[in-house]
């Protein structure tokens, strides 16, 4: 294995929160509900897309209940809906009111491109989702586009507005920030954050692309963003704990704030608390991962709560101890991120 690792020899605790051989304990779920996208962002995907799975093999909205139901019974208190873009999966609002049903104390929000929240945001936020993370890569009309391959930025602009009013609150805004494309735009986002009270968090570029064209020299480290911003807008640190994001506030009090994701320049591997679940049922222990736990074919298979609960287990104790993405040794997933599940 990489970097010399090696699986556990031992076996999971039969009871108890979901901890690893790190001592790490997993309490926040990623599920994906598809693997489409109706963007085609440059540092995800090719401009001509991918090979979509086909329906019969996504989880059912009953299979994803049911699995949650059994996540929540083993700890997991943070729910977060990814895709592909989970708003092209068909009465998604319904599969929020199962999930909500299933998982009535759990922080449910989901991650979105927005391009069309302006008409789900309140059926959403009625069956029970707490709050949207939202996607949006540049304030520029023409750059938006080159980067999602797509015009859509007003469009995308209308969503967060509809999560606003719906409620979806605090509202997050992800902003990937590749260098020679955006990195320009740190302070705009910040000066839009203070005008707004989002939290923009600026997330490095990571080696999850389809067509594995990532370079390291694109790269911005975080580091840089802050003290860019710092230099226009004061910030003061307010600390992350197992989140990924490094927080900040403005210091002359003004609304908003804004994260840096420091994936490649100074990874969180130590504290991550995170499982993903992919949209045909693939759970994964990192977002890197080179392994997955099947838990639809047994499930479709006639499997009881208690044989998928010792996959679960079996799959968090053999989690590793970080992505290695500084060493000479890593593998880039051979899945993209939109395959994966944000």
């Amino acid at each position: 294995m990489r970097g010399g690792w090696r699986p556990p020899e031992t076996d999971p605790p039969a009871r108890g929160p979901l901890v690893d051989t790190f001592g790490r304990v997993a309490d926040d779920l990623r599920i994906s509900v598809t693997d489409r996208c109706n963007f085609r962002c440059t540092y995800c995907m090719p401009a001509e897309g991918l090979a979509w799975l086909p329906r019969e093999e996504l989880l059912t909205f009953e299979e994803l209940a049911r699995l949650l139901r059994i996540f929540v019974s083993l700890g997991i208190r943070s729910v977060k809906i990814t895709g592909g873009e989970p708003t092209v999966r068909a009465d998604l609002p319904t599969l929020v009111g199962m999930l909500r049903e299933v998982a009535p104390e759990a922080d449910l929000s989901m991650t979105t491109n927005g391009v069309l929240l302006d008409r789900l945001a309140e059926p959403l936020a009625r069956a029970g989702l707490d709050r949207v993370t939202v996607s949006c890569d540049s304030l520029l009309r023409h750059r938006f586009a080159e980067m999602t391959r797509r015009d859509a930025l007003e469009r995308v602009l209308a969503g967060i507005r509809a999560a606003e009013r719906a409620g979806l609150t605090p509202i997050k805004i992800n902003c990937v920030v590749i260098a020679g494309r955006n990195e320009e735009e740190v302070v705009d986002f910040a000066r839009w954050a203070r005008g707004t009270g989002y939290e923009v968090r600026f997330i490095e570029y990571m080696p999850l692309d389809a067509e594995h064209r990532w370079e390291r020299a694109k790269v911005v480290p975080s580091a840089r963003i802050v003290e860019a911003i710092d230099r226009v807008f004061p910030l003061i640190p307010v600390g992350h704990g197992n989140e990924p994001a490094t927080r900040y506030r403005f210091a002359d009090g003004a609304p908003g704030g804004i994260g840096v994701i420091a994936s490649v320049t100074q990874p969180f591997c130590d504290t991550c608390d995170r499982l993903r679940l992919t949209a045909e049922g693939q759970l994964r222990a990192c977002l890197f991962a080179l392994e997955e736990t099947d838990l639809r074919g047994p499930m479709r298979s006639g499997a009881d709560d208690a044989e998928l609960e010792a996959l679960i287990r079996r799959t968090v104790w053999r989690k590793w101890s970080g992505h290695r993405i500084n060493h000479p040794d890593f593998v880039q997933p051979a899945r993209s991120m939109s395959m994966i599940g944000g």
